[in-house]
């Protein structure tokens, strides 16, 4: 019975041209205006070591001594002191990707937008947010005694330490890793659009279980009175949408590696591994959107395409740095963010030597999977219904 359902399952699924579109050509599509737009820029920029002239009169002050540790920690970003005149005659030259200067009051000058621009004004927007706050801590802990100063702009300088780093480490490529030859920022767009591409597999999920329940469709009413079990309908309906979605996955991988030429690292099979995962998470969505509103199904598409498209916005697909924005205010969100926990697990993969990050996130994605199938299996076991 489970074969006989699952291959018709499979039949009926494929002649809907609406499910084939959003979830087979539709990220194919996306993904080649991905690559119309940023073809040039990958081509054209690398994201060699971004150089930053410091220009300050005060070598001692917190400020610099962070930059200095930072400079020892991170090859992807280096501050380096000039008198302002050699500054601007780099800059001029294209020599540095701006400056900072640190006298009488902090300013980041660039001479024109970049990437690498780019990159060091959001780093150094973040240097003089920190700079303020250590002034003002400074300024207060002068009023106490000597050793309880010390102690204190100690622990200023590091907590600037570790904003900075952490914005390194998350956001900023780490180019000393010889296995990462191809860095770039734009990676984060087709990671998105991989998330995307496996969230969309809800839509499948989610038409396949309405087909089912006998309150929204007419098969579903004959369901509801057949003499068989209605989890195993349920369940090969489920296997045939992950199947299909799984098919999806692999048009979209083979796509952007052999025709757009996209370089995803050296990791590829835990980046297929994190990708069914994420599948198994879009179809769970599906299902759990199916089961608990009792809402027409056109609704259901409309909340399920909406809830997919806000998630990939916050996980960076309509700008790279919102990923950052958000995770440095509103951490909670991404953190419940099944599009990107999938964005984050492909970052990890392809900027940093150890795996912990993305295991991390592939439980996770498990994790959420599994919340949202057990409170479906618990919802459709209480459906009950009047008369069919």
């Amino acid at each position: 019975m489970f074969f006989h359902n699952f291959k018709y399952s499979l039949k009926t699924i494929l002649k809907n041209k609406m499910l084939i579109f959003w979830t087979l050509a539709f990220p194919l599509i996306l993904g080649t205006f991905f690559y119309m737009a940023f073809s040039n820029i990958m081509e054209s920029e690398t994201l060699d070591t971004i150089y930053i002239a410091m220009v300050t009169d005060n070598e001692e002050s917190a400020v610099v001594t962070a930059l200095k540790e930072l400079n020892n920690q991170t090859e992807m970003i280096v501050f380096q002191k000039e008198t302002k005149e050699v500054a601007e005659s780099l800059l001029a030259e294209k020599e540095i990707s701006g400056i900072l200067f640190l006298e009488n009051k902090t300013n980041f000058v660039i001479r024109e937008n970049g990437i690498k621009e780019t990159i060091a004004k959001y780093v150094c927007d973040e240097i003089i947010k920190m700079t303020h706050i250590i002034e003002e801590k400074i300024n207060v802990t002068l009023k106490e005694e000597f050793v309880e100063n010390q102690k204190e702009i100690e622990a200023i300088i590091f907590r600037c330490m570790e904003e900075m780093n952490q914005y390194f480490q998350n956001y900023v490529p780490n180019l000393q890793n010889e296995n990462h030859s191809n860095l770039n920022y734009i990676m984060i767009e087709y990671y998105t659009l991989i998330a995307m591409s496996c969230l969309y597999g809800g839509i499948i999920s989610l038409m396949a279980v309405n087909q089912t329940l006998a309150n929204m469709t007419e098969k579903g009413k004959r369901i509801s009175v057949a003499p068989v079990k209605k989890g195993i309908i349920i369940f090969s309906n489920v296997i045939a949408s992950y199947c299909i979605q799984l098919f999806g996955l692999v048009i979209l991988f083979a796509y952007t590696i052999f025709i757009l030429k996209v370089d995803y690292g050296s990791h590829l099979l835990k980046m297929i591994a994190l990708a069914l995962t994420g599948a198994l998470t879009g179809v769970s969505i599906g299902i759990f959107l199916a089961c608990i509103f009792k809402i027409k199904e056109s609704l259901k598409l409309g909340i399920l395409l909406a809830y997919t498209m806000f998630n990939c916005f916050l996980s960076g697909m309509m700008g790279v740095t919102m990923k950052y924005v958000v995770d440095q205010n509103i951490p909670i969100l991404n953190q419940i963010n099944p599009a990107n926990m999938i964005t984050d697990g492909f970052y990890a993969l392809y900027y940093y030597e150890t795996d912990s990050r993305y295991y991390q996130n592939l439980i996770h994605l498990l994790l959420f999977a599994s919340f949202l199938l057990i409170l479906s299996s618990l919802r459709l076991r209480s459906q009950k219904y009047d008369n069919i």
